[in-house]
């Protein structure tokens, strides 16, 4: 349960660092004031009203457009980079002793080291609890 709850963990905080990173803007095309179409990522359509510009250089006379397109852009964060030539030495002491004590806490013992395997037991010549007579009941 413990490793399902870290990878799930893990992978959110993917994601946020993914989408925290990414820009994109959304591009919008009104048409008297209503929205006719919207697109992330891509062109928006037009509805066809746009003016065109007259053929001929000498006229001046122009209409508004009632059509307008709106550009709405969305900045990703970009101060992610670390900077370790400012970590002093006792951050620097502190991490190294980290990382050396997180990494030894999973290594596993092989075999239990006892100091009294190669001596034998001493030899009874004597039951000590008939001498004193106390037996456990």
């Amino acid at each position: 349960m413990k490793k399902v709850f870290h990878k799930i963990m893990s992978l959110s905080m993917a994601f946020v660092v993914l989408f925290s990173t990414m820009s994109f803007a959304v591009d919008m095309h009104y048409c008297g004031g209503i929205l006719m179409d919207s697109a992330i990522f891509q062109k928006v359509k037009t509805c066809g009203m746009e003016m065109e510009k007259p053929l001929s250089e000498g006229c001046s006379v122009t209409k508004k457009s009632c059509c307008s397109d709106e550009q709405l852009l969305v900045d990703g964060q970009d101060q992610l980079q670390l900077h370790v030539d400012k970590i002093s030495l006792e951050q620097q002491v502190f991490i190294a002793s980290f990382i050396y004590s997180y990494a030894t806490l999973f290594e596993g013992v092989d075999k239990n080291n006892s100091s009294f395997e190669d001596y034998r037991p001493p030899l009874v010549y004597k039951q000590i609890f008939k001498l004193d007579e106390t037996y456990l009941i």
